[in-house]
């Protein structure tokens, strides 16, 4: 991804009958009280661990596409995917995070394209999806603890919750950094495996391929699940350092990352142990490892996992909480949304976020990935249509980052991922359709009932001042100032 120049074009949008510039419409500077202008921004490395805990956390869990598919399906996925879906996901959201750096992030760039109801409806899809995400990471920490089932589990899944919510409540700069740490001791691991394993590697066990045996449900939604999420780190747009700069770094890092964190572990897995396809679940590379290099490197496996847990958890609350406070701060969402603590965070936001985590952590985990895939799903399209829309509507505003292809380019990059969107959502089964469907038509009437409790004044709505009015902006070639 390389950085694009786009000068220093100026455009005038009006807000509230007064006119204010900006360095296109990227320059937009969310609200900020006292307290949180002295926040330390996050920078280019906690960001580019908080972006591969958003999406990736390692290679635990991608043990079924072994199962699924066979090694040689196995490695060419987790190779080959990363260009159909993570790349232009990633691009979408290096242009459209530096164009709108705020907080709304998605949320943003839908309501500037296709008008405030469907921004809306991003965000709802967007954050269930998120929340329902997020219950798993308790756990499956517990998992690894190898906890027992009834109230001791529950309890316990609940102070996890708590611990790990008071975390994200201390501040973005505590969380960047604890991400960092949880990284590096989640993937040193698979590199001593990866050592030690040399003298045992096979290279034929990697071309193993069975094509009557492959479960591809399985095994899409295994890499559909481990690659996606990149727009995530778009809600933290407003509190990343000079984001037009930074975020499409960070991203280009961490997909480079995220991709190595996969398929070197999988290479070394498959080409050093005997192939029994049936043992490829979850926590297998725990096994590998002890298999490989003792029981200490399995420790430290199984050690990394339950670390891994807890990065995702706490990086996928970042961005569910101040998604919230972003939507509250374009008037989505009551007021109270948008207060932040002492420490710059979103404490209604966190509190909310947390709350439905513990509720949906009872699910079964094949069901939370299900649903959490066919929202997302949805969520993506509006995406896809907002980008295409908004290089049409404004194709001479300027972006910081920009894709170097044309309309007609960024159309075409939104093909392969919208295909794969509807073969995943094809595969899905039943209960997990009826139960989606049920989530977004909630959506579809609750922005509705909002605006009846705005206009009766029930509960108070605002619009932050300083942020630029997206619907009402004339953003045309005769707005620019060379």
């Amino acid at each position: 991804m390389k950085l694009r120049n786009t000068g220093n074009r100026q455009i005038s949008i009006p807000m509230g009958g007064s006119n204010v510039e900006y360095s296109g419409i990227n320059e937009v500077h969310s609200p900020r009280d006292n307290t949180s202008n002295t926040i330390n921004k996050i920078s280019i490395l906690p960001l580019i661990f908080l972006i591969f805990y958003e999406v990736s956390g390692g290679p635990f869990g991608i043990e079924d596409s072994v199962k699924a598919a066979g090694p040689l399906l196995a490695l060419v996925g987790f190779l080959v995917f990363p260009f159909i879906w993570s790349v232009p996901e990633a691009l979408i959201t290096a242009e459209m995070g530096t164009m709108f750096p705020e907080d709304g992030g998605y949320v943003v760039w839908v309501s500037s394209a296709l008008g405030p109801y469907w921004g809306f409806q991003q965000g709802w899809m967007k954050w269930l999806s998120g929340v329902i995400d997020n219950a798993l990471y308790p756990v499956l920490f517990l998992d690894y603890l190898a906890l027992g089932e009834g109230y001791p589990r529950i309890l316990a899944v609940i102070a996890l919750t708590i611990a790990l919510t008071y975390m994200n409540f201390r501040g973005m700069a505590i969380v960047g950094w604890v991400a960092v740490a949880l990284g590096v001791f989640s993937i040193l691991p698979f590199i001593v495996m990866g050592l030690i394993s040399i003298p045992k590697i096979e290279p034929s066990r990697w071309l193993v391929f069975d094509s009557h045996t492959v479960d591809w449900n399985i095994y899409l939604n295994t890499l559909f699940w481990n690659l996606n999420y990149w727009d995530s780190i778009s809600t933290l747009a407003g509190e990343v350092d000079n984001p037009k700069k930074t975020l499409p770094k960070a991203l280009f890092y961490a997909l480079i990352f995220v991709v190595f964190g996969y398929f070197f572990p999988l290479l070394v897995g498959i080409g050093a142990v005997p192939l029994q396809r049936g043992l490829w679940t979850d926590g297998y590379f725990s096994e590998i490892a002890k298999i490989i290099g003792g029981v200490w490197l399995r420790w430290w496996v199984q050690a990394g996992a339950a670390m891994s847990n807890m990065g995702m958890f706490i990086a996928e609350m970042s961005s569910d909480s101040f998604q919230l406070l972003g939507m509250a701060e374009r008037g989505m969402l009551p007021e109270f949304f948008a207060k932040r603590s002492r420490y710059g965070t979103p404490s209604v936001g966190i509190l909310f976020s947390s709350f439905g985590v513990i509720l949906l952590s009872q699910l079964s985990f094949q069901e939370i990935v299900a649903a959490e895939n066919f929202l997302y799903c949805f969520g993506m399209i509006l995406e896809f249509i907002a980008f295409v829309r908004l290089r049409m509507k404004y194709p001479v505003a300027a972006r910081p980052y920009k894709i170097p292809v044309g309309t007609v380019g960024s159309v075409l990059i939104c093909v392969p991922p919208t295909i794969l969107i509807f073969v995943v959502l094809y595969l899905s089964t039943v209960k997990v359709r009826i139960l989606s469907c049920v989530a977004i038509l909630i959506g579809l009437v609750l922005q509705p009932f909002l605006k009846y409790i705005e206009k009766k004044r029930w509960v108070k709505f605002s619009t932050c001042a300083d942020l630029p009015d997206l619907h009402n902006a004339q953003m045309n070639s005769e707005t620019l100032e060379y």
